[in-house]
């Protein structure tokens, strides 16, 4: 095993941690668990390799910081849109998620959802 997937490895054993810290301890064996686990370490290691080519564009000088801040936040506020489109009567805010009981009762926004 070389040197980056040495890092890798260690670096995704947080996923139990992330897994246990919302789910509380399960067996190892619980699908629920095993579940999480597996997505904690996607969105682990797709942090750490996004992380490492904007750096590297950056160093390359393909963009700068202040670009890529100026895209990042256009980003953000595109994504949190689509999201408020996807569940109507809920919006982001500075504070949280502002939540229109009405407007999602009239959408059936929660339908389904468990309590």
């Amino acid at each position: 095993m070389d040197k980056v997937d040495q890092a890798l490895q260690k670096l995704t054993k947080w996923r139990t941690i992330f897994a246990s810290w919302q789910l509380g301890t399960r067996d190892e064996n619980d699908p629920e668990c095993k579940a999480l686990k597996d997505h904690r370490e996607v969105t682990i290691l797709l942090r750490a390799e996004v992380t490492t080519l904007t750096g590297l564009l950056i160093e390359k000088g393909v963009f700068t910081v202040k670009e890529f801040n100026d895209a990042l936040g256009r980003e953000a506020d595109q994504l949190s849109a689509d999201f408020a489109r996807r569940f109507p009567g809920m919006e982001a805010t500075e504070r949280g998620i502002a939540m229109d009981i009405a407007k999602i009762r009239e959408h059936g926004t929660m339908d389904g959802w468990l309590p």
